[in-house]
């Protein structure tokens, strides 16, 4: 494995990125975007986690070994978030109709 050394002016850009991303983390928080607060904030997190990734995690100068298994990492992250989201989407599926419920006030059978 070969050391990569990056210059120290790299990490002074992506940390004043970070930083400016998590300004604007901040600033979107206090905004309203209505549907596309969540796409939005998603979208400011995935900018940072890539730069943390491939230059704090020095992912950028890895092997291509490396670089499936950190791909395959997002994969089952992305699986697992649409599992997750599939079964937010469902749930009123399974709640019945207000029709169909009984009413609390009708006595069970009776028992002898």
């Amino acid at each position: 494995m070969s050391v990569h050394v990056e210059p120290i002016r790299v990490y002074i850009t992506i940390f004043l990125a970070l930083m400016g991303l998590t300004v604007l983390t901040v600033w979107a928080a206090f905004q309203d975007f209505g549907v596309m607060s969540n796409p939005i904030a998603l979208g400011i997190a995935i900018a940072k986690a890539t730069l943390v990734v491939l230059f704090f995690m020095h992912v950028r100068h890895s092997t291509g070994m490396t670089k499936l298994v950190v791909a395959g990492g997002f994969l089952w992250l992305l699986i697992l978030f649409g599992i997750t989201l599939s079964d937010y989407q469902t749930r009123d599926i399974l709640d019945p109709p207000a029709a169909m419920t009984m009413p609390v006030d009708v006595p069970g059978p009776a028992h002898h």
